[in-house]
């Protein structure tokens, strides 16, 4: 019971251990929808219904940034090579972020209605937008005007360049996929599938898999000849990732399971059974062992496509630990959901959530060099025990209208123990 207390507690949950890495990442304060890592393997952003991304280091396991912008749900993230983010959803601006700052360097303007999926070109040089508005469009990234590519006769839920760059997949609700020649202004081959489809990834041999609302994975060839399918699940399908040696295609459903898919035999080698809730994204770690899950319980999972394990549950101590010594404090434990997220020093600076250090007194949201909801900027809450306390008695949804906080609430027992603990913790 104790430990179920303490991982309602904070905002980006993300407890250290002596492998980071291979924790669970909790902190969105809605489903996780999409993910997308850098090109080193390094970095991890993921993109939620609560209208944040979160830029994660998987060396240290913790979350460096949230990245504040759009009006509704984050549905798409993606990385750039030279280590810029983008994000886009359910306000259709696409929003390109460079690392540390609080603010996006660019915002492209174009769709009406919600972006979905987004890719970048092999070379680097061009973004690729799927909409809800029933286009696509390439944008230049050293700047330009986009391309609209029209056709799609419902929403475009999935799109994906090939390895050489010369042509665009995409996938909508419309049940076709669209093969798209980039060289020069040309008609797309257009093939029909037997239902709606939601993903596409193509991979580095040029084949094109794709997947939708019959729960199969449909496998094309480079031109879109037909090349075999498989039933993955029961259920609706709505995200594909294929690992990078080609070997093993995961495809995830509406109800949570993930199937790992052995693309040369084109057949299920295991299926990855998580809560029951929808697996939104899926996401090959460079090993191609290892993968990612972003779904309804607002937790990216780490998996062992090979064994079908969940890898590195949400655990405490570590050699990094910040509460090394001060376990035998009650307040100490309470606290350590929150120690990714929160320092308690002010030498040590905030991380995805603002230093605590010297709290008690401070008006909510004034702190310098941290970019808050703009909503808690109107609250006139000044953090003392007594009102810090309240925050975990009613809620964040009650106490601060606006937070990007997931609702949570701590019994009165565990919230006294953290008040005093605070109390002398963050003294400067």
């Amino acid at each position: 019971m104790l430990q179920r207390r303490r991982l309602l507690l904070c905002l980006l949950l993300l407890a250290p251990t002596a492998t980071p890495a291979a924790a669970q990442l909790r902190g969105h304060g809605g489903p996780v929808r999409a993910l997308a890592l850098s090109r080193d393997g390094t970095e991890l952003v993921s993109g939620s219904f609560d209208t944040t991304a979160i830029r994660w280091s998987l060396a240290a396991g913790t979350a460096e940034a949230v990245l504040r912008f759009h009006a509704g749900a984050l549905n798409a993230v993606a990385f750039l090579d030279d280590g810029r983010i983008v994000t886009s959803g359910e306000d259709g601006r696409i929003a390109i972020w460079r690392k540390g700052q609080a603010k996006p360097a660019d915002v492209l303007l174009g769709h009406s209605a919600p972006v979905v999926q987004l890719a970048v070109s092999p070379d680097g040089q061009t973004l690729a937008s799927a909409s809800w508005d029933g286009t696509l469009r390439l944008w230049p990234l050293a700047g330009g005007a986009p391309r609209a590519l029209e056709g799609h006769r419902q929403n475009v839920n999935g799109v994906a360049f090939t390895p050489d760059g010369r042509a665009l997949v995409s996938v909508g609700y419309d049940a076709t996929l669209r093969i798209w020649p980039l060289a020069a202004p040309g008609s797309p081959r257009i093939l029909t599938l037997p239902s709606p489809l939601n993903a596409v990834a193509v991979a580095q041999s040029g084949e094109i898999i794709a997947a939708g609302a019959s729960g199969k994975v449909y496998f094309l060839s480079a031109a879109g000849d037909a090349a075999g399918e498989v039933a993955a699940a029961d259920a609706p399908l709505i995200a594909l990732a294929i690992s990078g040696n080609d070997q093993r295609i995961a495809a995830s459903s509406i109800k949570g399971a993930v199937a790992i898919i052995d693309r040369d035999s084109r057949s299920i080698a295991r299926t990855l059974v998580g809560p029951g809730l929808p697996a939104w994204a899926v996401l090959f770690l460079p090993d191609n062992r290892g993968l990612l899950t972003g779904g309804g319980d607002r937790v990216i999972r780490r998996w062992n496509s090979e064994t079908g394990e969940q890898v590195g549950e949400v655990a405490i101590g570590g050699a990094v630990d910040p509460l090394a010594g001060l376990e035998a404090e009650p307040g100490a434990r309470v606290f350590r959901a929150c120690v990714a997220c929160h320092t308690l020093k002010s030498h040590d600076g905030p991380r995805a959530g603002p230093t605590l250090a010297g709290v008690f007194g401070r008006k909510i949201a004034s702190l310098p060099g941290y970019d808050f909801s703009p909503a808690l900027k109107n609250l006139e809450i000044i953090w003392t025990p007594q009102t810090l306390s309240k925050l975990f008695e009613l809620g964040p949804a009650a106490y601060t209208p606006g937070s990007k906080m997931p609702e949570q609430r701590v019994g009165a027992e565990d919230r006294s123990e953290l008040i005093r603990f605070l109390e002398k913790a963050t003294r400067e």
